[in-house]
């Protein structure tokens, strides 16, 4: 039987792009562990480590943070979908640089006649460089407004790909993290509870922009519909509002 391929860190680093610092640090948080060490202790990645790799960078593409993609990871990713959003967003990268080609050879144009460019040349090439995000789907529609879900689709705009992964993936597994300690009997003071509580808070002001409004909506969705954002079968109402209060506790600092 042939032995499966393996590599060493600095093929690693040389093939991905990322040096061998930053994959050392990987393996030092977790993110990224090799399966395999040499007797002399190097490390040998595998090809499952290769998939994780490509997990990691995609979602960091994506826009999330290195803590982000973990729990993602953790939680697990559907990889048809990784890789159809990672392709997404590579394309309108690909669409919006070519828009700002066109507009930066308009300018070139322009000021190799002799001319100054006009105001609306100067303002499509602004645009061109800004870009504009895509609207993210959710499910709280009914617990708020018009204007706040307005105001969650421009958020979310502009965060693009990544508000999937942050509110699909990493928010609902912080509760269900939350919930498991909560049943475990640890108490709310824990640094393991406050860290998952300030966690949701700094979520909660990214998806919302701090609207107070906004926040008390997502949290009634939570409490009417807590299977839905979930994404637990077996997250009845009552448990919702203990581990509601469980978490209040926790962010008051108290038991």
């Amino acid at each position: 039987m042939t032995a499966s391929a393996t590599w060493k860190v600095g093929r690693l680093a040389e093939a991905s792009g990322l040096t061998v610092r930053t994959l050392h640090h990987w393996d030092t948080i977790g993110l990224l562990s090799p399966s395999r060490r040499t007797t002399g202790g190097h490390r040998e990645y595998t090809e499952d480590d290769l998939v994780r790799l490509y997990q990691v960078l995609a979602l960091r593409d994506l826009g999330l943070s290195l803590d982000s993609i973990a729990v993602c990871l953790d939680a697990g990713v559907d990889p048809i979908r990784l890789v159809r959003d990672h392709l997404t967003g590579v394309e309108a990268s690909i669409a919006a640089l070519g828009v700002l080609r066109e507009r930066l050879a308009l300018l070139e144009a322009a000021l190799a006649s002799g001319r100054e460019p006009g105001a609306t040349a100067l303002f499509d090439a602004l645009e061109a460089i800004g870009g504009t995000g895509q609207e993210g789907e959710h499910a709280l529609g009914r617990h708020l407004d018009a204007d706040q879900m307005q105001t969650l689709r421009t958020r979310a705009g502009a965060l693009g790909p990544s508000m999937r992964y942050l509110l699909e993936v990493e928010w609902p597994e912080l509760y269900r993290r939350a919930e498991r300690l909560r049943t475990a009997g640890t108490p709310a003071t824990d640094r393991r509870v406050r860290r998952l509580a300030a966690r949701m808070d700094e979520l909660s002001t990214l998806f919302t922009g701090g609207d107070t409004g906004i926040s008390a909506g997502v949290r009634a969705a939570w409490h009417d519909d807590p299977v839905a954002l979930s994404g637990d079968p077996d997250a009845p109402a009552d448990d919702w509002r203990e581990l509601a209060g469980y978490l209040d506790r926790a962010r008051r600092g108290t038991a």
